[in-house]
C-alpha cells in the first residue's frame, strides 16, 4: 500500500439540477445558513457558494464540534469571524445548541429586520437556506432545530435530493436543500479529507489507499490516538500500523493473513463516528 495518486472527484448529475434550483432558491431567502464540518472547516466550504450568495446574509456552523480539535476550532472561528461571518459550532444532535441558530439568523438579519418594520410590515418571517457538501450534518441539525424529524438523515452522502420548506416558527422559514460539492477539487488533499468524513461515495474510493494517508497524518499530529485506541505503541509506517489493527481486531483472513480491506473500513467507520476523539484535519491559512 503506498501514498495515494489516486485523484479524487465526485460530482454526479443530480448534483448539478441541485446546484441549478440552489441558484433559483437563493433569490428568495434572506440568509444563508451554511453547514461546515468542524474538523474540515476549509476542505467542507464549497467554494461555489461564495458566488451562489453573493452580497446574502451568511452563517457557518460548524458543525460535529465535539469530534474536532477545541484548541483548531477556535482558530476557525476566529479565522472565519476576521472575514465577517457569523460562525457558530455545535453538536446539532443537540437541540439546546442549535436554538442558538434563532438569535444569529436574528442578529445578522436586523438590517431587514428593521426596514420592515419602519414599512410598517410585521410578522414577516425571516427566510433561511440550509447549505452543506454531502455528509455534514444538514438534516440532523434541522431535525434538531425543528424538533422533531422532518428532513432524512443518513451516514452517507446523497441522502437529501430535492428542496423543501420547512417552518421553524413564525419568524424563520428553513429552505433544506441537497449537500453539493464543487465539479474539480483545486488540491488533492481536500478530496481525501472530503473523503475521510464520508462526504463521498466509498464506492469511487481507493479505501486501502484514503486510509494509509489519514493513518498518516493521525501517526503525525494525533499518535496518541493509537495508543488509546488501538494500543499501538512502537509505531511504525502506516502498512505496519494497519496490520496491526487488523491483528488486535482479529481482522484476518483464512490462513492467517491480516484482511487489509476490513481494516481499512474499520479505522475509517472509527473516525467518521468519533471513536477516535477529537481529532481535525486542518489549520486554517495564517
Amino acid at each position: 500500500m503506498n501514498e495515494s495518486k489516486t485523484n479524487i472527484n465526485w460530482y454526479p448529475g443530480h448534483m448539478t439540477a441541485a446546484r441549478r434550483k440552489m441558484q433559483e432558491d437563493i433569490k428568495l431567502c434572506d440568509v444563508v445558513i451554511e453547514l461546515l464540518d468542524a474538523r474540515i472547516p476549509g476542505s467542507s466550504k464549497n467554494p461555489d457558494m461564495d458566488d451562489l450568495i453573493g452580497n446574502k446574509k451568511r452563517i457557518f456552523i460548524l458543525n460535529k464540534a465535539d469530534m474536532a480539535d477545541p484548541q483548531v476550532t477556535a482558530k476557525w472561528v476566529e479565522y472565519y469571524s476576521s472575514k465577517g461571518i457569523k460562525v457558530l459550532t455545535m453538536d446539532s444532535r443537540i437541540r439546546k445548541q442549535t436554538l442558538a441558530v434563532t438569535n444569529a439568523v436574528k442578529e445578522v438579519c436586523k438590517d431587514k429586520i428593521e426596514r420592515d418594520r419602519r414599512r410598517g410590515i410585521a410578522a414577516r418571517p425571516i427566510k433561511a437556506m440550509v447549505a452543506g457538501i454531502p455528509n455534514v450534518g444538514k438534516s440532523t441539525f434541522i431535525n434538531s432545530f425543528v424538533g422533531k424529524a422532518t428532513a432524512k438523515t443518513g451516514n452517507k452522502p446523497g441522502v437529501t435530493r430535492g428542496n423543501q420548506w420547512i417552518r421553524i416558527s413564525k419568524d424563520i422559514n428553513l429552505l433544506d436543500t441537497p449537500g453539493i460539492l464543487w465539479p474539480k477539487f483545486e488540491d488533492q488533499q481536500i478530496g481525501l479529507n472530503l473523503a475521510y468524513i464520508g462526504s463521498i461515495n466509498d464506492n469511487i474510493l481507493e479505501l486501502n489507499d484514503v486510509t494509509y494517508n489519514f493513518i498518516e497524518y493521525i501517526k503525525d499530529n494525533y499518535c496518541n490516538i493509537l495508543v488509546e485506541r488501538y494500543m499501538i505503541k512502537d509505531v511504525g509506517d502506516s502498512n505496519e500500523i494497519i496490520a496491526k489493527i487488523a491483528e488486535l481486531k482479529k481482522s484476518i483472513k483464512k490462513g492467517g493473513e491480516p484482511d487489509i480491506d476490513k481494516t481499512c473500513r474499520l479505522i475509517l467507520d472509527d473516525f467518521r463516528s468519533g471513536k477516535l476523539g477529537r481529532v481535525s484535519l486542518e489549520q486554517p491559512l495564517q
